[in-house]
């Protein structure tokens, strides 16, 4: 390889802000999976124990709880849509791709419990964020809809958007206050009537 063939470092603010942006993604994990346990209300020391970082760290990127619970919301959006493309990849099916898919939904719905709560004193923020939510999830899983329509594994019927309200209906459905009430259970049984 000639001198001129070799590829630049990175500098040093490219790494560190690279660095960053894998600190605040593992901050923002630990924090969604703090969410699913303990809900948004959760002792900031536990997610950053679970993050593995102090609790300054964590008031520095996000000074409000609310700020934090806002940036999982993102993250979590962000991170469902992405997953559409990867999970028809490498599932054994579309099918089991849409499980997949439905399993990752589920994880983020309940990190959104309490998001109105903490989001009280921004209304248009929260109508924001809902608009995220459907731009982003609605095309991702239409297109795992599409693929499991293709393969002849779901009924034609089956509109993305419908789907989703379902999985967040039944989500909101009570799991907190009624020990007997199986979200996943419930869930499971939406998806094989969707079967064809």
């Amino acid at each position: 390889m000639s001198e001129g063939d070799k590829p630049m470092p990175a500098t040093p603010g490219t790494a560190k802000r690279a660095d960053a942006r894998r600190n605040e993604k593992a901050l923002l994990d630990a924090a969604a999976s703090v969410f699913v346990t303990d809900g948004v209300d959760a002792p900031v020391r536990r997610i950053a124990a679970a993050a593995g970082v102090g609790m300054g760290t964590i008031y520095r990127h996000f000074p409000t709880r609310a700020d934090l619970v806002v940036a999982v919301y993102r993250h979590q959006v962000d991170t469902c849509a992405e997953a559409g493309p990867t999970l028809l990849a490498t599932a054994t099916s579309p099918f089991a791709a849409l499980r997949q898919w439905v399993e990752l939904f589920v994880d983020f719905l309940a990190t959104k419990h309490g998001l109105a709560a903490a989001m009280r004193n921004d209304p248009d923020g929260f109508t924001a964020l809902h608009a995220l939510f459907i731009e982003r999830l609605v095309p991702a899983l239409a297109e795992i809809l599409d693929a499991a329509r293709g393969a002849g594994e779901v009924t034609a019927d089956v509109a993305p958007y419908q789907l989703i309200r379902a999985i967040g209906d039944i989500c909101a459905g009570g799991e907190r206050t009624d020990p007997q009430y199986d979200v996943r259970l419930t869930i499971r049984l939406l998806l094989d009537g969707c079967r064809r």
